[in-house]
């Protein structure tokens, strides 16, 4: 089992988080063996594709060569020419294989971890030159597994390099017979053939790397529980500061609930523990809504805040405490609530729009009827 410097277990499995911050620092799962097995193989495909155009520029270079007019033996700058000019047509020539050979390297490096880039990675490491961590490297598992894939390459490569060249021993002698641009392309597509068989030995070696590179990078990336437990406390925030961000974030919310108190139309108490503001507009809304409520020290805001801007407090502690219990902020008042607010709003209605002296002052009613099932004991 995995133990980081601590000695404690690595036993969780790596979170997210991890994940991403071990990929900004370029720790990420990368095969050797499918980035050099992909290179030959490809690359060797390559050259039997291109042999025809590859034999034919190099026929033509050689033959510019090794013709060489009696006028440029006498002057000295004419080799340099002659030279600077057979290197500009072999780049030419085989800008197309190096163009293949880039694109592979690129894709095979990505093609199990991804892309990444990090600078992190680029920085020399002092502990790397620790001869100590060095020997423990070499034999740690890691380092035995490096160890069997060097010598299966050998000996795989070593076979069928033998074999290859026993097998196309006759074509190579062949080639002394044959015009040099019939020759050259022969030439370049026997070469290509044997890297495409001896680099097809290596599919065994990658085989066996990438399963063993993807196991050995998550085994790596474990988490000890100490380490998952810090992570979630500089995720979340600790205890103390995620206490504090509620506190704000309720005192922000009973500031925006206390700033729609004056445009409540009744605000009905228990008297002193519970408090509900409720709002209708007859034109926008089917029900009543709850637009603030609150006990004990918020009540009293929301009384003093009412009484400051000429709401009406009526006291009925059982509806009051019916609409705290059964509505949410910015809801409206359940069903069965309709009747008893109905009649309380008609009261509200009739106080504001009598006049003293003309007629009788409107009365509170004598009682509200609230439905068992939403009565809330005191």
């Amino acid at each position: 089992m995995a133990e980081n410097e601590d000695g404690q277990e690595k036993t969780e499995e790596p979170t997210a988080k991890r994940l991403d911050d071990a990929k900004k620092k370029g720790q990420i799962a990368r095969s050797k063996e499918l980035n050099t097995m992909a290179i030959t193989l490809i690359g060797g495909m390559a050259l039997v594709a291109m042999s025809g155009m590859m034999g034919e520029g190099l026929s033509q270079i050689m033959s510019s060569n090794l013709s060489i007019p009696r006028v440029d033996m006498f002057e000295p700058m004419a080799m340099l020419r002659r030279l600077a000019a057979s290197m500009q047509d072999a780049l030419l020539m085989l800008a197309p294989f190096f163009v293949v050979v880039v694109v592979v390297a690129v894709l095979s490096s990505i093609a199990l971890g991804g892309m990444a880039f990090s600078a992190q990675a680029l920085a020399p490491k002092l502990s790397k030159m620790n001869p100590l961590k060095g020997l423990k490297r070499l034999f740690s598992l890691k380092g035995l597994i490096e160890l069997a894939k060097a010598m299966a390459k050998f000996f795989l490569v070593g076979g069928a390099t033998a074999l290859v060249l026993w097998l196309t021993l006759d074509s190579f002698i062949q080639l002394s017979g044959m015009d040099l641009g019939s020759a050259m392309s022969e030439l370049v597509n026997l070469i290509g053939w044997a890297f495409v068989l001896i680099s097809s030995t290596l599919i065994l070696v990658a085989a066996v790397d990438i399963p063993f590179q993807i196991w050995d990078h998550k085994r790596q990336m474990k988490m000890t529980r100490q380490e998952v437990r810090e992570e979630m406390k500089e995720t979340e925030g600790r205890p103390e500061v995620r206490g504090r961000i509620r506190q704000l974030q309720r005192e922000m919310a009973t500031r925006r609930m206390m700033e729609e108190v004056p445009k409540a139309d009744v605000i009905v108490t228990n008297p002193t523990h519970y408090a509900v503001a409720l709002r209708y507009n007859q034109a926008r809304m089917n029900a009543p809504v709850v637009v603030a409520k609150g006990t004990e020290l918020v009540a009293a805001n929301i009384r003093r805040v009412g009484a400051e801007n000429e709401v009406p407090v009526i006291e009925s502690p059982s509806l009051a405490r019916a609409i705290y219990f059964h509505t949410e902020l910015g809801e409206p008042i359940p069903a069965g609530l309709y009747l008893a607010v109905a009649k309380l709003l008609a009261y509200v209605f009739q106080l504001r729009a009598y006049t003293p002296g003309q007629g009788r002052k409107p009365v509170m009613p004598d009682e509200l009827q609230i439905p068992d099932e939403l009565k809330v004991p005191e």
